[in-house]
């Protein structure tokens, strides 16, 4: 028999060397991660590889008793078993089932509303790293027992030595057990966990089914890649004939029984399961056409309610089986599910669709991974041929070679609304197993429309399986979850926040304040619309924290004054939303539709520059909030143009504060950070830009992302990555969070952003009434096809031109701020993007303007009017204007003379 790591091995160097059975357990494949290509496939996790559920539940059981032979009876009814998610979680419940005495819990990427965090941690080599523990009781992890930590394989101890350092700062523990089917350590790792356990005082055990090691040859990473790239373009297998739609299982799952470990699994909790385990076979066994005798346990009656017709998406008639509520669910001959209610008499076993299947796989769903597992076992004990595995967020290339442990695999969307936004999701060696039916398990948080739509999972798999049976089991949400310390909304004073701070440092009450959400240590997955801002979930991730429900505004000439006289930074406050009038809304309008071609070309030329000078696939971090309404433009225009998806996320970048590091790490731990290519409106003296380039320099771990800004505009000269150098209208300039998702500029404050946080922002979602963001990027994504001749020669000359930044932007905010006694170059916002910001959120002192330059100013002549600001004309400006702040702001300041006016 052919090892499933041979195609790897011989094509990358990649040596397997450990036990005699290690290539029993483990097989080789490939997948696109900037830190390991290679990937360790088990053939007994039950993850991609379809195995019988006895051999899955009895690798995990055995290793469950000989922690209960190491601890002793006495310490192992004091233990906590602990899984990750996603691929271990069956395995880390069956290893509490062999210990028998312990609760489970398993830590968890999909958050549940109310139900509070009880901590997380990060698992670096992950395709999706951070992880929540949401234990329902909250002390379950707060006890000194041993502590049992299971996971697939153990291969730097990275991921352990998180866990345990999250969670003994908080309950320190005298002893901790690491569980793992595989001990894939280096010589260099195994010492580590050794060092840890001693630095922190406790004992740390070992627990493995085997042990070895991965050899890499040098450059195995870029080769992988290589190989990936090579091999990923191959088409997905091809439909079999038609085949019969789903029938649905409705599963009489007990009452109050958790769906899996994720809030805790007691012994109590499993026994009444092992108890439940013959009725739920017992329903799905008729489904797949073996109905049991009528009064047998399982055998679903239908006195009263039943099966009835339906109407299906495919031609043919149906059958369906029965729930304890009497729906009756039909299967039609197309590939999609089927629906309908209908009354009968007499009673019976309901019978399944056809005759009864021959090999079963069980598949279940990400995280949902032992309820599944056990429905295996015990179909598996009613003498139904069974393989289990499970559904995936991993992508992991496919090569249909027996030598290759991955050998098909099946794309559908997500489809149980993720808190990460839409993706797509995976199942691996489904097609070409032999399997006469599938029964696909979920929670009913997953059984949503996108399950049965056309492109859904139950298609794809109806259109490789001859039949397809959907059993629900009712997701386990916790009754009453207790808050987390510091969520529940209290008023505090802020002294020298920006907020509210004076010069003198007098502590000012802001009203309605609320304490900052709890943090650990762990970074969440990107917020998305409509949660938070009102783009398409799709069309940005925001590496933020959400801080709508505190209060962050302050006054215009308070926010001035505080950050003059040093007492605050501009980014701890938000200025007051600006609330356009009935005049300037119009002027944004007509300046849309005299500029969007213009905006259109800019957003091909850049794009296209993009694309034709970075080798791999883009992904577009753009800097909040400016950045974000180009970056979406710039996904729409590769989309459009070349059907590309490019993943896009916003980020935050304070002035003299940095990028957010943190963020930093999210995207280094999700792609290939050569890959990351920032986004930005446009320049003006190119501060933003300078600081992106001195954080990257300053941290060695970011080492590979290039600081280089692409930008719609470079009137300043500051990148060599641009749409134009002319600084015109970009609309977007003209508004704040109305053109930008309804999101506030960012906010870096230290009792709201902790060191293991994001950046904060706001969802502005009470001025959704005046909302224009989707009008803006609809106007000119509409232009797009007009624009493309011009932007192909557009791009052409750029390719060729030298396009060094000279910095002349800078050197002219040095002269003005010398000629204009300012001293200081922030005061100084050159360009119409800045000159505009400096009206909206800061005190004007006068506005230059470069004579002659038209329509492109009337909104700023606009706001200057209102605000009492005079506009000086300029012969030459090297910008279409420049926006001045109030060198020496007091009170009322506003304007040259000092005077405010009131907005019109």
């Amino acid at each position: 028999m052919v090892w499933t790591g041979t195609w790897v091995a011989e094509r990358l160097g990649v040596e397997l060397i450990g036990d005699e059975e290690l290539p029993d357990l483990l097989g080789l494949a490939l997948r696109r991660n900037p830190k390991r290509a290679h990937l360790l496939v088990s053939g007994v996790l039950g993850k991609h590889v379809p195995q019988r559920p006895s051999v899955v539940y009895g690798a995990g059981l055995d290793l469950g008793r000989r922690v209960r032979a190491l601890l002793g009876d006495g310490e192992a009814a004091r233990a906590v078993v602990l899984g990750y998610a996603e691929t271990a979680t069956a395995l880390g419940h069956a290893v509490a089932d062999g210990l028998a005495l312990a609760p489970y819990l398993h830590s968890t990427r999909r958050p549940v509303p109310g139900v509070a965090r009880a901590g997380g941690f990060e698992e670096s080599h992950s395709h999706a790293t951070s992880h929540l523990l949401l234990p329902e009781d909250p002390g379950l992890l707060a006890g000194d027992g041993p502590l049992v930590l299971v996971d697939d394989e153990f291969s730097t101890g990275n991921t352990v030595l998180n866990t345990i350092r999250d969670l003994h700062a908080n309950h320190p523990r005298e002893r901790y057990v690491v569980v793992a089917l595989v001990d894939m350590r280096s010589a260099a790792d195994v010492g580590r966990l050794d060092a840890f356990a001693e630095e922190i005082g406790a004992r740390v055990d070992l627990i493995a089914r085997a042990a070895g090691t991965v050899r890499l040859p040098e450059g195995v990473l870029e080769k992988g890649r290589a190989l990936v790239a090579e091999h990923e373009t191959a088409p997905e297998p091809k439909p079999a004939a038609p085949a019969p739609g789903a029938v649905r299982a409705e599963l009489d799952w007990p009452r109050g029984l958790p769906d899996g470990g994720r809030h805790g699994f007691t012994p109590e909790h499993r026994e009444r399961l092992e108890a439940a385990l013959p009725s739920l076979a017992g329903r799905v066994g008729a489904a797949l056409g073996a109905p049991r005798a009528a009064g047998t346990p399982g055998a679903p009656e239908t006195s009263g309610t039943g099966a009835g017709a339906g109407t299906a998406s495919g031609s043919g008639s149906g059958t369906g089986i029965t729930a304890g509520s009497g729906t009756g669910i039909t299967a039609g001959s197309g590939t999609g599910m089927a629906t309908g209610t209908g009354t009968g008499t007499g009673t019976g076993a309901a019978t399944g669709a056809g005759t009864a299947a021959r090999r079963v796989l069980v598949l279940g769903f990400e995280e949902l991974m032992y309820a599944p597992l056990r429905l295996g076992t015990a179909l598996e004990e009613a003498g139904h041929d069974v393989r289990y595995s499970t559904t995936t967020r991993s992508p992991v290339l496919a090569v249909d070679d027996p030598g290759y442990a991955i050998r098909t695999r099946l794309v559908f969307p997500a489809h149980d609304d993720p808190a990460d936004g839409p993706g797509e999701r995976y199942a691996y060696n489904v097609v070409g197993g032999g399997f006469d039916a599938v029964v696909l398990v979920v929670d009913s948080a997953a059984d949503t429309p996108a399950l049965h739509a056309p492109d859904g999972l139950l298609a794809r798999l109806a259109e490789h399986v001859p039949h397809v049976v959907l059993a629900v089991i009712p997701s386990y949400v916790p009754g009453a979850a207790p808050h987390a310390p510091g969520t529940t909304g209290t008023a505090r004073a802020v002294e020298n926040c920006g907020a509210a701070g004076t010069a003198a440092g007098t502590a000012t009450e802001v009203p309605d304040a609320t304490e900052a959400p709890e943090r650990s240590s762990m970074l969440p997955e990107p917020l998305r619309g409509p949660a938070f801002s009102s783009y398409a979930p799709e069309e940005v991730g925001w590496l933020l924290q959400d801080l709508s429900d505190v209060a962050l505004e302050a006054p215009t000439e308070e926010r001035e004054e505080a950050v003059q006289s040093g007492g605050a930074h501009y980014a701890e406050s938000l200025p007051v939303e600006y609330q356009p009038s009935e005049r300037y809304q119009e002027l944004f309008h007509a300046a849309l539709a005299g500029s969007a071609a213009r905006i259109a070309r800019a957003v091909g030329t850049v794009t296209e520059t993009v694309l034709a000078e970075r080798a791999g696939t883009p992904v577009l971090v753009s800097l909040a909030r400016a950045g974000t309404p180009v970056g979406v433009l710039m996904r729409r225009w590769a989309q459009a143009r070349h059907g590309l998806d490019l993943p896009h996320y916003a980020v935050s970048i304070v002035r003299g504060r940095g990028i957010d590091a943190n963020a930093l790490r999210w995207l280094a731990a999700h792609h290939d950070p050569a890959d990351v290519v920032f986004v930005d409106g446009w320049t003006g003296k190119g501060a933003i830009t300078r600081e992106l380039a001195e954080a990257i320099r300053e941290f060695e771990e970011f080492d590979g992302f290039d600081p280089d800004i692409a930008v719609l505009a470079d009137p300043g000269f500051c990148v060599r990555t641009y749409g134009t150098r002319e600084d015109f209208l970009i609309p977007s300039a003209c508004l704040n969070s109305t053109v930008s998702g309804l999101v506030s500029r960012t906010v870096l404050r230290s009792d709201l952003v902790g060191p293991d946080d994001f950046h904060g922002a706001k969802f502005y979602r009470e001025l959704a009434g005046s909302d224009v963001s989707g009008v803006f990027l609809d106007a000119v994504a509409a232009r797009f096809d007009e624009v493309a001749a011009t932007v192909e020669t557009d791009v052409k000359e750029l390719l060729n031109a030298d396009r060094a930044p000279t910095w002349e932007g800078w050197a002219a905010v040095e002269r003005i701020s010398e000629e204009y006694g300012i001293h200081d170059v922030n005061l100084v916002k050159p360009g119409v993007g800045e000159t505009t910001r400096v009206l909206l959120r800061r005190v004007p002192w006068k506005i230059l303007a470069k004579r002659g330059a038209g329509a492109d100013l009337a909104h700023v002549r606009l706001l200057a009017e209102q605000r009492g600001v005079p506009v000086e004309e300029v012969d030459d400006l090297p910008y279409s204007c420049v926006g001045l702040i109030h060198p020496k702001y007091t009170r009322g300041a506003t304007g040259a003379d000092g005077k405010a006016v009131a907005s019109q």
